[in-house]
């Protein structure tokens, strides 16, 4: 398939799948309610979002088309789930509206539908890379208990590879280089494609804000070529970095540390 086809294809794709409603919104006046309906209506109805996430599957596919293998190993691309291949952005909408942020429950409630959207280009840049012989595994930090509504959700788009085989999910530790590394025993990794840094490298693991953007700049020449990266404006570890990583914060602490990080005049 020529790329130009696949760029093609992917500007048509434009799965719609969940419903819209008409929840009455409870003013809550937090930067963390309000600001994920902000993002969350971004991310479902800005163009630019749209035209962000194909600018980067289109970049993928022609990094993939210049790809010359340095082994005889089979090839693989490593993705993430969550914000890079399917879309969530119902779940943070739906919490805010209820005055609530992510909780482990409520998410698997959310995930166990297997109702989630694919992210603009996903679907096929993946098939295109299966068509070219590059298997697909799936690095998540889901759990284990997601498995099978994680690979139903992946199959609702028909997308390569969804087994238990290529999908690996959290197992202890939200760090996933040890998972990208066993891919690595036995394939030669093309590309890897993630909304978070850590999806990447674990340069990225558990660091300050500050050593995550020094250690972008040392990255740099990877981006665009080996790491692409999907605009995810409504959560990451860039959040948790803000927070020195202490998730057990309560919503008005964290809006209090987040308002330590904000520049005005």
């Amino acid at each position: 398939m020529r790329i130009c086809t696949v760029i093609l294809a992917m500007l048509l794709l434009g799965c719609n799948t969940t419903k819209q409603m008409n929840t009455p919104y409870k003013p809550v006046h937090s930067m963390i309610y309000d600001g994920k309906i902000f993002t969350s209506l971004y991310q479902q109805n800005a163009a630019e979002y749209r035209a962000l996430c194909l600018q980067a599957y289109n970049m993928a596919a022609i990094r993939l088309d210049q790809f010359q293998p340095i082994t005889e190993l089979p090839k693989a691309i490593i993705t993430d789930i969550d914000e890079t291949v399917l879309d969530n952005s119902p779940y943070p909408i739906h919490q805010a509206l209820s005055g609530k942020d992510y909780d482990p429950e409520s998410w698997f409630n959310w995930s166990c539908m297997s109702a989630a959207d694919t992210v603009p280009g996903a679907a096929s840049f993946l098939k295109f890379a299966a068509m070219h012989g590059v298997e697909i595994f799936y690095i998540t930090n889901r759990d284990e208990r997601e498995r099978d509504c994680t690979l139903k959700n992946l199959r609702k788009y028909d997308l390569p590879n969804t087994d238990t085989n290529h999908l690996f999910l959290k197992s202890g530790t939200s760090s996933k280089e040890t998972r990208r590394q066993k891919v690595a025993s036995t394939h030669e990794i093309v590309m890897l494609i993630g909304d978070n840094l850590g999806d990447f490298s674990k340069l990225f693991d558990k660091k300050s804000p500050q050593e995550r953007s020094d250690n972008v700049d040392v990255s740099l020449n990877e981006f665009g070529n080996r790491f692409i990266i999907i605009p995810n404006p409504n959560y990451g570890d860039w959040e948790g970095a803000l927070l020195k990583y202490n998730y057990k914060l309560s919503s008005q602490q964290k809006d209090s540390v987040y308002r330590t990080f904000l520049k005005t005049y």
